[in-house]
């Protein structure tokens, strides 16, 4: 039997696995245990802070999400973003580290991939230091001060990256960043291509070059346009994906390219009045349609978690059944 980390190899390479890849098993995230994470103050559910890059953000539903009232939007005018926009210190005490250090010796890496996770991504960070409204109308009008903000957040990243790599030696990126809603990118594929596709390349040529053999890019959205940009980037596993981007006909298209994690919808299965039985009939239809290569069957939380008590293990559950038949 394969372990979890050399039956992901044989998956996203095209190989021979001997069963599904189970969601997140391959993966243990450090998540938890984020040096930055542990120096700011844990969120409140409803109550409303301040984060490190001073975005106003409050923890509702399904995660923190950001709050763009007039008065709390940290960069009104992406023309002032050299003054308004101050990355948060990379002076860490070296208590910070610990919690990170004591999991990394903890992680058994013959059978999982030590994962650094980061989150928000280019694109959320954008928005949220300028608001939606205000950072679409940015990309449209200034587009090269918008990719010099987005590289100001790439060039952050990157020296906080290096701190943790120097010290964990992580081999998998999972990154996060929402390109769009269930049917649609939230920027066409031109400006896309325009203003985050160099620096993208640039971030992931960066964490190729430097240890990471593995990146994962979570989207839960459509997306299925920016795919051969997610290529060209370096990203080898589009965790993520809603059915809505007709996974089966990406694998199909970009199989050996890239894989696919998802197709598996929350809003599907991931209720407050979920059951085993649907459940178990998505994730049936998922395994069968997208099949053994390419692919990885999972919900499309960002994190090994559901919104509702239960829904993850149980689609776990299931996934285990379809590896015994499709794999017997």
């Amino acid at each position: 039997m394969l372990t979890k980390r050399q039956n992901f190899i044989e998956t996203i390479t095209g190989g021979n696995p001997d069963r599904f890849v189970n969601q997140y098993e391959a993966f243990a995230l450090d998540f938890a245990v984020d040096p930055l994470r542990s120096l700011s103050s844990r969120p409140v559910p409803d109550v409303p802070y301040k984060d490190s890059w001073g975005v106003t953000q409050v923890l509702h539903g399904p995660g923190v999400m950001p709050i763009h009232d007039e008065e709390l939007i940290v960069l009104k005018d992406i023309l002032e973003w050299r003054d308004a926009v101050k990355a948060p210190s990379l002076d860490i005490p070296e208590s910070a580290w610990e919690g990170l250090g004591r999991f990394a010796e903890e992680v058994d890496r013959e059978e999982q991939f030590f994962t650094m996770a980061t989150l928000p991504g280019l694109l959320e960070r954008f928005h949220h230091l300028m608001g939606m409204e205000g950072a679409m109308v940015a990309l449209a009008l200034e587009p090269e001060e918008s990719q010099a903000l987005v590289n100001f957040i790439v060039d952050w990243e990157i020296e906080y990256a290096a701190m943790k790599i120097a010290r964990v030696a992580p081999e998998v990126l999972f990154r996060h960043d929402d390109w769009g809603s269930s049917h649609s990118t939230l920027i066409s594929p031109a400006m896309f291509e325009e203003i985050f596709l160099p620096p993208y390349k640039r971030l992931y040529g960066w964490y190729k070059d430097n240890g990471i053999k593995y990146i994962v890019h979570h989207s839960d959205s459509y997306a299925a346009t920016l795919v051969p940009y997610m290529i060209e980037m370096g990203i080898d596993v589009w965790q993520g994906v809603m059915s809505t981007n007709d996974t089966p006909e990406l694998i199909r298209q970009y199989g050996g390219q890239i894989s696919f994690m998802g197709d598996i919808d929350n809003l599907i299965v991931d209720k407050v009045d979920w059951s085993p039985e649907v459940i178990r009939e998505q994730v049936e239809k998922s395994c069968r349609s997208c099949g053994k290569h390419y692919y990885i069957p999972s919900s499309l939380m960002g994190l090994p978690s559901s919104m509702f008590p239960g829904v993850y293990e149980a689609v776990s559950a299931e996934i285990n059944r379809m590896s015994a038949m499709m794999f017997a």
